[in-house]
């Protein structure tokens, strides 16, 4: 009999790139840690399976998550031949205003020249000068993905704006956040059909206004950049904030390491809060 889970780690990833920057995993390591993961006997699990291991529903050891935020590029380059080489899956989540229109570029594993990759500031740049296609996911490549079944799609706002950076009044705050979900869920739901009641907040950043939006507009499973692993938890109706362990550009070892730490409850508690 399969022993089952007693926590599942969401690893949080943005950028598989040979550009160096902030919030960037090189290529090689990538492979290295997939590769660990797949040769370890970890199995991948998508939105449906999380949300069921939250209300109480068993899962198999050795259950993890991956995530990759922002909907970059290279996550189409070099992130998906990888997984799909090893069947391994991950959660994207996007940005809807910045997704444009065009034909499929070439990845990794494809044996044509691969498009140039902008490093974390550079496409920033980018995106802030209206040339979002330069460092951005286009519709067709995300629905090569989906269709392969390396990537599963869900919102991270239409805009990317931290509204409580923007607007001091909590009222315009609210009205301003809520006009942005909903656009993106709509976007969602027309380019793809539907749209989950999982979001990723930009930044990570939520406040008790943001949770209460987020509740009230039907989602259910917040992601945030905060650190730990995730357990089951009665289900009393409220929005589940999701924490996530970020991934550096370190070998397989590295990340081995942080996986034995967060698949413990009592290790991984002790451990972040020696950290803190």
């Amino acid at each position: 009999m399969n022993r089952r889970a007693k926590a599942v780690p969401v690893l949080m990833y943005h950028h598989i790139s040979t550009s160096p920057g902030m919030i960037t995993v090189s290529p090689e390591h990538f492979a290295a840690q997939m590769a660990f993961l797949a040769r370890g006997g970890y199995t991948t699990i998508g939105s449906t399976q999380l949300a069921a291991y939250l209300a109480g529903e068993p899962l198999r050891e050795k259950s993890i998550m991956l995530t990759f935020d922002d909907g970059y590029l290279d996550n189409w380059v070099h992130a998906h031949p990888v997984l799909q080489a090893h069947g391994l899956t991950a959660l994207c989540f996007l940005v809807t205003s910045w997704i444009g229109e065009g034909p499929v570029r070439a990845h990794a594993h494809a044996g044509a020249m691969l498009p140039p990759l902008l490093n974390h500031r550079d496409g920033e740049i980018a995106i802030e000068n209206g040339e979002p296609d330069r460092t951005i996911l286009r519709w067709s490549e995300i629905e090569a993905m989906r269709n392969a079944g390396t990537f599963e799609f869900h919102s991270h706002t239409h805009s990317h704006v931290r509204w409580d950076r923007v607007s001091a009044d909590v009222d315009e705050k609210s009205e301003r956040l809520a006009s942005d979900l909903v656009a993106a869920r709509a976007v969602l739901e027309t380019r793809l059909g539907t749209a989950s009641n999982h979001l990723c907040w930009p930044q990570g950043y939520p406040d008790d206004d943001y949770r209460r939006l987020a509740r009230q507009l039907g989602f259910r499973h917040l992601y945030t950049c905060e650190a730990g692993s995730n357990y089951p938890k009665h289900d009393d109706g409220a929005a589940r904030s999701i924490t996530r362990l970020e991934v550096r550009d370190r070998p397989a070892s590295w990340l081995a390491s942080r996986l034995w730490i967060h698949t413990r409850p009592l290790v991984s508690r002790t451990y972040l809060a020696i950290k803190r």
